[in-house]
């Protein structure tokens, strides 16, 4: 059993190209060798940028979860869901809105960033405000403590952690907490139950890190406990209320590396992508024809590697000796561009060629995807409920 649980999210776009490879889906399958992982597809979230335009989405959906599958995404190892088919997501959104200042929506970066960038859309709606609150519901209803992000979305995460301490300190106290935690305590074992009390003990009376780190990790080992509990034990902890949000972590990324065809960031709205169920003549001939240095008019014109996109594709793909190779025939004019791409295609269609045996497998028998997400979504659904639960008990929605 995995002590963390990891969240991450995409929004469908269809097919997916080499950036998101490189960017996302090498991480993701590494991920799910290490963590408890769940990777949805955040469909809500395209809508508040395209709400004028959601028929394409259904099927960016499924093509989109076939390149996971393709790439490596394991099914058993991880769960694959759609945001929209978890409707606990919409509810705990809805129910932070009530708590969340206006402020703190306002004054996350991307808020005023992506309306600069998206000036052809009208982004002045309650959904685009609310969207990194959405995010922090989807994070927060899993109680995910790692969530894979880069540079740029640690905001977000800081935002998600803020909410998540607003909402416990507003709503931590729940009738019968004491009680409530007396008797998770004893669901630990006795011997593991005596242990967490006198670290609890030794932390409050005499302020004991060690105490409250060793106690943290009983918790954390804890297999018999449910999240409920295990979050209100973490609360006794510390003498506070119930944890009913878990504070997230970011768990930081390295930007791809993936360079597009001409050079700049790899991106369907600069048309300089190389999908990954792309034919391998396409392939070809895109790598063929990219531009290079633009110093080498002639094929006897020496040309400088730095200047050239398909050098930044030997990065990521060649190794050293072949590297040596271009930098010498370039700077020499000893080898013509076509002989410099030749290894970058071949790399190119040898990473592509397992990605494309597999989808072949999931695009014959579109049942295997549905059920797989089928599957996902019911497993994503449970643990929505079970901190649903605790929410609406917590606020007093608890009716019955």
């Amino acid at each position: 059993m995995y002590a963390d649980r990891v969240l991450s999210g995409m929004r469908p776009t269809g097919s997916l190209h080499l950036g998101h490879y490189h960017g996302v889906l090498k991480n993701w399958l590494k991920l799910q060798h290490e963590y408890e992982c769940l990777f949805f597809v955040a469909d809500w979230h395209a809508l508040t940028t395209h709400y004028d335009n959601p028929l394409s989405l259904e099927e960016h959906t499924w093509q989109m979860v076939i390149d996971w599958l393709a790439a490596g995404v394991d099914p058993n190892r991880a769960t694959l869901f759609i945001q929209s088919q978890v409707i606990e997501h919409a509810e705990l959104h809805l129910l932070l809105s009530m708590m969340t200042p206006l402020g703190w929506l306002e004054r996350v970066p991307t808020y005023k960033d992506q309306q600069e960038k998206l000036t052809d859309k009208d982004l002045s709606t309650y959904g685009f405000l609310g969207y990194p609150l959405l995010q922090s519901a989807d994070i927060l209803i899993y109680r995910a403590n790692q969530v894979p992000v880069g540079e740029d979305q640690v905001p977000h995460i800081e935002f998600s952690r803020e909410i998540a301490r607003r909402f416990n300190h507003l709503y931590g106290k729940e009738p019968g907490y004491e009680e409530k935690a007396e008797a998770a305590v004893k669901k630990l074992g006795g011997k593991k139950a005596k242990l967490y009390s006198e670290l609890r003990n030794r932390y409050q009376e005499q302020g004991d890190e060690e105490a409250l780190e060793s106690a943290r990790a009983i918790l954390g080992e804890a297999q018999n406990l449910s999240l409920g509990d295990k979050e209100r034990l973490y609360g006794h902890l510390e003498g506070g209320g119930k944890m009913i949000l878990t504070e997230p972590e970011a768990l930081l990324t390295e930007a791809s590396k993936m360079p597009g065809l001409d050079g700049q960031k790899m991106s369907k709205s600069y048309h300089n992508t190389i999908a990954l169920r792309e034919d391998p003549e396409t392939v070809s001939k895109k790598i063929r024809t990219m531009p290079t240095d633009p110093a080498r008019v002639r094929r006897t014109d020496a040309g400088n590697p730095d200047k050239c996109p398909v050098w930044q594709f030997h990065q990521v793909y060649s190794n050293d000796e072949v590297k040596s190779w271009v930098t010498q025939g370039c700077t020499s004019a000893g080898i013509g561009c076509i002989e410099c791409k030749q290894p970058v295609i071949e790399a190119v269609l040898r990473e592509l060629a397992p990605i494309q045996e597999r989808a072949r497998a999931y695009t014959e028998e579109p049942d295997l995807v549905r059920n797989i997400v089928a599957d996902g979504c019911e497993k994503a659904r449970d643990l929505a409920r079970e901190t649903m639960r605790d929410v609406r008990e917590a606020m007093g929605l608890n009716y019955g």
